[in-house]
């Protein structure tokens, strides 16, 4: 079926408005004409009255048939006119309610053909436009509303696609700069020894290793994007366990104390996925610390929920950043020439997410943060 014949809402309309004009319209012809049958009367010709010679009044007997059928057959000729008339009158208003039907749904569906045609004309080069629909507050408002919705929502996807491309290409360029760098001091120093060659392979080497981790964590963080496949029970408490044997090293050197209290809790997810949220969340709490600080993890039943908290003293965070931290590539102002990425809490936003796990975050007001994560019971 080509466009210009294909069923339309409002050709649709236009036939509903007519069927149901045609439809009730003979249910009424139907009525009227069963009731106009009952009201009309029955003539009924008596015969003319004769006296007999005896002076006594007789009726003869009904001889004439044509007097008898003359009011009967006006009847039913009266009847056939006002069915023919009727029918001739039904079909001149199902035929105007047609033609009404299509200029009224004409006119309800021409702020949906406005939507439709602004709609297409958006693209990922002007997302910011928006349908901003007026009038009355009906559905069809509410579907443009729908769509701003929708449109502000991909809008922010995309400008946060743009920006995080935009910081993982830096991220990466600036390692292998410094690692070109390094090379070519290297090759152009012709008195160079063999120590020093080896020095400058091991600074390239260490700057390899953080292209690598930062390259696994933009994966794990797809990987976590990307939802789960299957489900598994998995031990917070080891988990837990796990990620603190891995930060004590670096616990120890900067002079923190490791305070733990693992209880049970075993929640449905993802092992290396769970494994990995951990251990970000106790590698922040110790690199984002003081000297001589503590750092708090706790795992059990919070609300009947699996959950893990981790706590951890360190600089005050005003409470207006702390969803910053959870972005892609943020750093503090503190960490911008320091080690890591700017990928752990994101990674753990984006885990939690995929596990269907409350995230909740509070900053300390004598410093440092507290998160807590809770599963969905197993």
């Amino acid at each position: 079926m080509t466009p210009a014949t294909r069923w339309t809402v409002r050709l649709r309309l236009t036939l509903l408005y007519g069927g149901l004009v045609l439809g009730t319209g003979a249910l009424l012809l139907c009525v009227t004409y069963v009731l106009a049958d009952h009201v009309l009367p029955f003539v009924k010709v008596e015969p003319p009255v004769q006296p007999d010679l005896g002076g006594a009044i007789t009726r003869p007997a009904m001889p004439v048939t044509g007097l008898q059928n003359g009011p009967a057959r006006q009847r039913a000729e009266d009847l056939r006119q006002f069915l023919t008339a009727s029918v001739l009158a039904l079909a001149l208003m199902t035929f105007v309610s047609a033609g009404l039907g299509w200029v009224v749904a004409g006119r309800v569906l021409r702020p949906l053909r406005t939507i439709i045609t602004t709609t297409r004309e958006i693209s990922a080069r002007n997302l910011h436009e928006r349908l901003a629909a007026q009038g009355p507050d009906d559905e069809i408002k509410d579907l443009a509303d729908t769509i701003d919705g929708l449109l502000g929502r991909l809008e922010a996807a995309f400008q946060a696609q743009r920006a995080f491309v935009a910081n993982a290409s830096h991220e990466l360029r600036t390692p292998l700069t410094f690692e070109r760098s390094l090379l070519e001091i290297a090759l152009a120093d012709p008195g160079a020894g063999v120590q020093d060659l080896r020095a400058v392979c091991e600074r390239a080497l260490a700057g390899n290793q953080e292209q690598e981790r930062l390259i696994e964590a933009l994966l794990t963080l797809a990987r976590s994007q990307r939802g789960l496949d299957r489900l598994h029970d998995v031990d917070l408490a080891e988990a837990a366990s796990t990620a603190l044997g891995s930060a004590r090293e670096e616990a120890a050197r900067r002079g923190l104390r490791v305070e733990v209290e693992l209880g049970a809790a075993c929640a449905p997810g993802d092992p290396t996925l769970v494994q990995r949220l951990a251990a970000n969340l106790v590698d922040n709490a110790v690199r984002h610390n003081m000297a001589g600080g503590w750092v708090r993890v706790w795992t059990g039943l919070d609300g009947g929920r699996p959950a893990l908290r981790v706590s951890n003293s360190g600089p005050v965070i005003p409470a207006d950043q702390v969803d910053a931290l959870f972005e892609p590539f943020h750093k503090p102002a503190a960490d911008r020439t320091g080690r890591g990425s700017g990928l752990g809490l994101s990674i753990v936003a984006a885990i939690a997410t995929a596990h269907d796990a409350q995230l909740d975050t509070w900053p300390r007001a004598e410093g440092g943060l507290q998160v807590r994560v809770r599963f969905r019971p197993a």
